[in-house]
């Protein structure tokens, strides 16, 4: 649901935001993570008991569709599961076409409940607030269960200093139809959970499905923090959580391309050149209610291969439906440089999309003439406003063909 914005984060396994979870006393799983099917099978049987999840450790959401989750009974096939999920690669709706190899698994103790929520902290950047949202059900597709108006999600924007009031828990939790001993472990989970949120400078935590079992204590079955990259310095804890080795390929290579490059989840690629322009644009088109696809500052070094690279991450993003344009061409990297870049991507990868491009500064004329030299067939638009809009218009006329 709530997406991680503008550049800088750092996505957290599973696992790691479990611990992280367990630590400001939020219920979690019993269960340890393996990196081999033999560790597997002998952390089930420590666990004991008949019911295990098998989950392979990569930092996307929709794994279960993507058949990274796994539902088994004994040790012999906590296994047997886990080394078919260790070293594949799952492609899910946030991962891109290459998908995201699986280094490790969760092993936990199965958890099953006759109920279950949705629960969420972000942040609002528009409105500088933390944002609370709360579902009576969890589960995957809660967007798509929201969009279609199959379910609905409560609410609450917190104060400046993040705390939720003990009446705005408990009326929250009247709303979700919780009671008695129900509501008032809500409440307290609330609270722990916005201290969470603030301690560890996250800007995302996502707990779907939060499970209410059967002696009606709450259990967080799955869970995804965000944390804010320019906050590590005072978080040296959490910053010895990055591994390098399994951050996404892309960004990874972007950066010896002299690109600064996030992948996010949604269908509009952005491009822009300087850091404080490409956030511009970023909330640009989130307040024209699009979804970026990516956070893209390309350097003033780079050139115009190294620009064709990063147009080709989101030509071979098959989730990304329009691409937007805004660059400033300065001294050192002029327009024509992130022209050639476009039309040396789109030869490269065969695929065209909607190209809204907005353009200022050196070269910009000469740049309008080398998109039309490529045959690169762009939306040009004379300012930020007209060019987020219409990036955004037509993502969406390009969802709605077959």
């Amino acid at each position: 649901m709530p997406r991680a914005r503008g550049e800088g984060v750092m996505r957290l396994h599973e696992f790691q935001a479990k611990s992280l979870l367990a630590g400001h006393g939020i219920d979690v799983p019993e269960g340890r993570v393996a990196l081999t099917p033999e560790d597997a099978s002998a952390i089930a049987r420590d666990l004991g008991g008949e019911g295990f999840a098998v989950k392979a450790q990569i930092r996307s959401g929709g794994r279960g569709k993507a058949g990274a989750v796994r539902i088994v009974r004994t040790p012999d096939e906590v296994a047997t599961t886990a080394r078919l999920l260790l070293g594949q690669a799952f492609v899910t709706s946030q991962t891109g076409p290459d998908g995201a190899k699986a280094h490790s698994v969760l092993v936990e103790r199965a958890v099953t409940a006759p109920r279950s929520l949705y629960l969420s902290l972000s942040i609002d950047a528009a409105r500088a607030e933390t944002v609370l949202l709360a579902g009576a059900e969890g589960g995957e597709d809660i967007e798509e269960r929201v969009h279609a108006g199959e379910m609905r999600l409560e609410r609450l924007h917190l104060t400046s200093d993040q705390e939720i009031k003990d009446d705005e828990a408990l009326a929250l939790g009247l709303r979700l139809s919780l009671s008695g001993t129900q509501l008032r472990e809500f409440a307290s989970l609330l609270q722990r959970l916005t201290s969470a949120f603030s301690s560890l400078d996250a800007t995302l935590i996502e707990i779907n499905p939060l499970m209410l079992t059967r002696d009606r204590t709450f259990v967080a079955a799955d869970a995804k923090i965000i944390i804010d990259d320019n906050a590590l310095f005072r978080q040296p804890e959490l910053a010895a959580l990055r591994e390098e080795q399994e951050d996404n390929e892309g960004e990874r290579v972007a950066q010896n391309r002299q690109l600064n490059y996030i992948q996010m989840d949604g269908d509009i690629g952005l491009v822009a050149n300087g850091a404080g322009l490409g956030l511009a644009t970023l909330d640009m088109v989130h307040a024209a209610n699009g979804r970026p696809a990516n956070f893209m500052d390309i350097r003033t070094t780079a050139t115009s291969l190294d620009v064709a690279y990063g147009f080709s991450l989101l030509l071979n993003n098959p989730a990304v439906r329009s691409i937007l344009v805004n660059v400033h061409g300065g001294g050192m990297q002029p327009c024509d440089t992130i022209a050639d870049g476009l039309g040396i991507a789109m030869r490269r990868t065969g695929r065209r999309l909607p190209t809204v491009v907005r353009l200022a500064g050196n070269n910009a004329e000469y740049a309008r003439f080398r998109f039309a030299n490529f045959g690169c067939r762009v939306i040009d638009r004379p300012d930020m406003w007209s060019a987020a809009t219409r990036a955004v218009e037509e993502a969406r006329i390009a969802g709605t063909r077959p």
